[in-house]
């Protein structure tokens, strides 16, 4: 089994118009791929994790590149988390 490479894990692309346009991506539907994205790497990785406890894997390499990148892609999900709950929170602190 092969990791998919570093390129797939690029920024998810969008257009980029004014708000509710209707040919623009929808932001549920950008969020929803982004998270799906993140659940098929952390299950290559641990894909990886098993063959290489059972010793079916010849290059371990390959696991230890496979669990980085879901470790930082899951770092990066809870960053935009976290700036997205501060965003909120400072918008409910305005006062109108």
């Amino acid at each position: 089994m092969t990791i998919s490479p570093v390129s797939a894990l690029t920024p998810i692309s969008y257009n980029a118009e004014l708000p509710g346009s209707a040919s623009g991506a929808d932001f549920g539907a950008v969020l929803a791929q982004g998270l799906q994205k993140l659940q098929d790497t952390q299950n290559t990785a641990d894909d990886l994790a098993v063959q290489a406890a059972t010793g079916q894997l010849t290059d371990v390499h390959d696991y230890i590149i496979a669990a980085t990148e879901a470790s930082l892609a899951t770092s990066l999900t809870v960053a935009v988390r976290n700036r997205a709950l501060d965003a909120f929170n400072e918008i409910m602190r305005m006062q109108a």
